[in-house]
């Protein structure tokens, strides 16, 4: 079974805003980043969605490890989050409807795929060399929509 790293990053700019996401697989010596933008959106949906794309690149079963900022990712599994909202049927302790869960599903079944999932929180914009490349693969992404999407008025 194969060993893979997945680093990943979510952005924002404004919120809901333009987003941006960006994710580095590593296996062995290989390292490949991947990342994209999406028009309005918010930090939690691109940081899920860096997580889905990555788990989603991976081609077949393996055993993944996931670094990743988000306190919202890592809470949802670590504190048990993700298990109360699918007994629930997808409602919060205040029985309100869960954000995001059509990701948070999506995710779910990306996770499923594979044999294990290890979860490292790292703390954001510090000394990650990784972390700190999916944080500039993300604001890049949002960057390059704007500068495509913009007018220029005469």
């Amino acid at each position: 079974m194969k060993d893979i790293i997945l680093y990943t990053d979510g952005a924002c700019s404004g919120n809901p805003g333009i987003g941006g996401y960006g994710y580095v697989l590593m296996y062995k010596d290989k390292i490949k980043e991947f990342s994209g933008a999406e028009p309005m959106t918010t930090n939690n949906r691109m940081e899920l969605t860096a997580v889905i794309k990555g788990l989603n690149q991976i081609k077949e079963p393996c055993n993944v490890t996931i670094y990743t900022d988000s306190a919202y990712t890592m809470n949802a599994f670590d504190q048990g989050w993700i298990d109360k909202w699918q007994l629930s049927g997808w409602k919060t302790a205040n029985n309100k409807p869960v954000k995001n869960d059509d990701l948070w599903q999506e995710l779910l079944a990306a996770i499923a795929r594979h044999n294990s999932i290890k979860w490292v929180k790292v703390k954001g914009h510090a000394d990650n060399v990784y972390n700190n490349r999916c944080d500039k693969l993300a604001t890049g992404e949002i960057e390059k929509y704007r500068l495509n999407h913009s007018t220029i008025s005469q």
